[in-house]
């Protein structure tokens, strides 16, 4: 007997449904590609502000430690107060005798000085002593010889005019007037001085001008923001105050005490 041969095709039903699990499959893969995404972003957002906070902390510490530096070899020499801050703004004007300059951002500076030697800077290409952004410093002071040469850095925070980010800037003694930018997302320094005695730290706008000598350690806090996120997000800034971040970018502070290594000997040499 001759078989007959019958087409089968899927109905319209098995059709739908087929379709409605493929919607599923998708629907499933894109939430979960979007959270792996968006979790990828939150790590890596987190981690440039770690990083962003932990490298500022480490290059002004490591500069407030130097403050006050002279050489062993060095004998009688008349060095000025190691520090000079300012609050809600930068140290500008002459190393000898600085201003403050107000800063929108309300980010406080300080001005920093030490003796700078062959041991305690980078020396540069021809050997030269070096300020914070590596520009060589010429010895302006006869009293050093060729022991020597002062330098003085003055860090503080502010918005680059070119991209608009905030940066932590320090300005060289090497290229005086001149800042250079050093770590992106650095939005605001806070900085207090522990004088000699003292039972709590205190702005620089309160330290006498004939205290800066005095100040035995310094608390340095910065507030750093990453890129926006999709909601705004709690931190807490250099107060302990809990606060709500003013737009979609989380922030974060990062807070260190320095003691200032060379107070005694800068002030027996004064």
């Amino acid at each position: 007997m001759r078989r007959r041969l019958v087409a089968r095709g899927h109905t319209l039903i098995e059709f739908v449904i087929a379709m409605a699990l493929g919607l599923i499959v998708t629907a499933g893969a894109v939430s979960l590609y979007t959270t792996q995404r968006n979790a990828f972003e939150r790590a890596s957002n987190a981690m440039r502000i770690r990083e962003a906070g932990l490298t500022t902390l480490m290059l002004i510490g490591q500069q407030l430690q130097m403050a006050g530096f002279v050489p062993a070899d060095v004998v009688g020499y008349a060095a000025p107060p190691a520090l000079f801050g300012c609050s809600g703004g930068r140290p500008t004007g002459a190393d000898n005798s600085p201003g403050c300059t107000t800063l929108s951002t309300g980010s406080d500076g300080v001005a920093i000085r030490y003796v700078g030697d062959a041991v305690s800077t980078w020396p540069s290409s021809s050997g030269e002593i070096t300020d914070c952004v590596g520009q060589a410093v010429k010895s302006s002071d006869a009293a050093l010889g060729t022991q020597g040469v002062p330098v003085v850095n003055r860090y503080f925070a502010n918005v680059s005019g070119s991209t608009g980010e905030p940066e932590l800037y320090c300005e060289g003694n090497g290229n005086a007037g001149t800042a250079q930018p050093l770590v992106e997302g650095v939005e605001r320094v806070r900085l207090r001085y522990w004088l000699a005695g003292a039972l709590d730290a205190i702005n620089a706008s309160a330290v006498p001008v004939d205290q800066w000598g005095n100040v035995v350690a310094v608390d340095l806090c910065v507030i750093v923001r990453g890129a926006p996120q999709g909601q705004r997000a709690r931190y807490v800034d250099c107060d302990g105050v809990s606060t709500l971040g003013a737009d979609l970018r989380p922030r974060q502070a990062f807070s260190r005490r320095v003691a200032l290594r060379n107070r005694v000997e800068a002030g027996a040499a004064s």
